[in-house]
């Protein structure tokens, strides 16, 4: 038999229920935020002590109330957070197991593909789709198999709020962690958000690449062409992500074709800078400033890139060497359409002088005293303050033009003997810092005494 006191808590929880399914929805607003002021951070046995045992039926009427409304968006956001607050509640597994066998997450995600939701109730979903992934790998499995790494990245690449974007990169990043049988999928989902339209989206996907990239340990085919593509852009967090990635991926076996791509980015073809054409405007006084091409950009980038992985491993930089890098880096530096690609390449080509003597001999003899002075005053072999970031503001014309049709073949004094198997056959030894580089410089020196 029941006490007096259990007999009341029981009638103050029917009440409660009955006074929710009576209620308009002006009514059961101000029940949920007062659900939500009184039961914030609770257990779920607080929460069950607060309804007297019977914190499930309240629950289901909230998940009720959701999957009938959700399409229209009334309460929409106290809805999810009540639910939030069961489901978040320590040893809330119960909870958790009664909203999902009610299609808890097909729901959620239904709520991010629609239009007509504010972009705050849908981020109070993204919040409950972490709680539901971080209970455990059965729950991760469970939203990847209801396609949501789609309903997600799509989400991402169509969000306008950057707060937003960063509470869907938590949760792609929980899902991509302990998450076996479908971690290549999450994988596979953020290199295709690589080529979406939203900045913000794409700097946050290569974030968590780089993290699925150490946990997959593979690689896609598809990821250099979309790491590439994305040194086009304009905005620095990106091309710093971009570019941190490319220093991961080295490390794997798209390392050879990584290095061509970006060398080849070093000249761009006729076709992409032919759309760069002077405009003659109505009024001769008007100026008229125009952005880069974004063909520029990338050349800039890839010049940037170089450098990055050039200093960061010799023997990755001897490699390119056998890919022409100094013909490509000497090229770019005679682009006056862009000033940031002459100032990149330059930099990136003193490292190459600097460290290989080989490269100094070929570009002193191809420059010209009087250009190569400009560039690297005195001996470079005894590093002298640089001036290659400013070589651009000082060359004239003809200068430029004698960078642009340069003819240095680096690759040809190194190993005459490969040429015939092609520049893009060699050997791809271990990269330490050691790797062949004495022997070249040994050889040289020998050379010139």
């Amino acid at each position: 038999m029941t006490s007096v006191k259990e007999q009341a808590a029981i009638s103050r929880l029917l009440s409660f229920l009955q006074e929710w399914d009576n209620a308009g929805k002006v009514t059961r607003s101000h029940i949920l935020d007062s659900f939500i002021e009184t039961n914030q951070g609770r257990t779920a046995p607080e929460l069950e002590q607060e309804f007297s045992q019977g914190a499930s039926l309240f629950l289901v009427r909230l998940t009720t109330w959701l999957r009938l409304t959700y399409m229209i968006g009334s309460c929409l956001n106290k809805i999810l957070r009540s639910i939030g607050i069961f489901l978040s509640a320590v040893s809330s597994n119960r909870y958790l197991v009664e909203f999902l066998e009610v299609g808890g997450v097909l729901t959620l995600l239904e709520i991010l593909g629609l239009e007509k939701i504010k972009e705050e109730d849908k981020k109070e979903s993204i919040k409950l789709l972490q709680v539901i992934a971080n209970s455990g790998r059965k729950y991760k499995e469970l939203i990847c198999e209801s396609y949501g790494i789609r309903s997600i990245a799509e989400f991402l690449a169509k969000s306008k709020s950057e707060e937003t974007q960063e509470e869907v990169q938590v949760l792609l990043d929980s899902l991509v962690h302990g998450n076996p049988k479908y971690q290549n999928q999450v994988y596979k989902g953020l290199i295709a958000l690589l080529p979406c339209a939203s900045p913000k989206a794409q700097q946050l996907s290569l974030q968590t690449l780089r993290t699925a990239q150490s946990i997959i340990r593979t690689t896609h085919p598809s990821i250099v062409d979309h790491v590439l593509q994305l040194l086009r852009t304009m905005h620095l967090e990106v091309q710093y992500e971009a570019i941190a990635l490319i220093k991961d991926l080295v490390d794997y076996d798209v390392c050879p074709e990584l290095l061509k791509g970006l060398v080849e980015l070093l000249i761009p073809s006729f076709k992409e800078t032919s759309k760069l054409q002077p405009k003659i405007l109505s009024e001769s006084s008007a100026l008229q400033l125009t952005a880069p091409l974004p063909v520029f950009l990338q050349q800039a980038a890839a010049a940037k890139a170089i450098g990055v992985l050039a200093r960061s491993n010799t023997s990755l930089a001897e490699e390119m060497l056998h890919l022409r890098v100094v013909h490509s880096l000497m090229t770019a530096m005679g682009n006056t359409d862009h000033s940031n690609s002459q100032r990149q390449a330059s930099l990136t080509l003193e490292y190459f002088v600097q460290t290989f003597p080989v490269v100094e001999d070929h570009v002193r003899k191809s420059m010209g005293e009087e250009l190569y002075q400009l560039f690297l005053p005195g001996s470079s072999r005894c590093r002298p303050q640089s001036n290659a970031g400013d070589l651009y503001m000082k060359m004239n014309s003809i200068q430029a033009d004698i960078l642009a049709a340069n003819k240095v073949n680096v690759a040809r004094a190194l190993y005459p003997g490969d040429l015939s198997s092609g520049i893009t056959g060699f050997y791809f030894g271990p990269r330490d810092q050691e790797a062949r580089l004495p022997q070249f410089q040994q050889e040289n020196t020998q050379g010139k005494e």
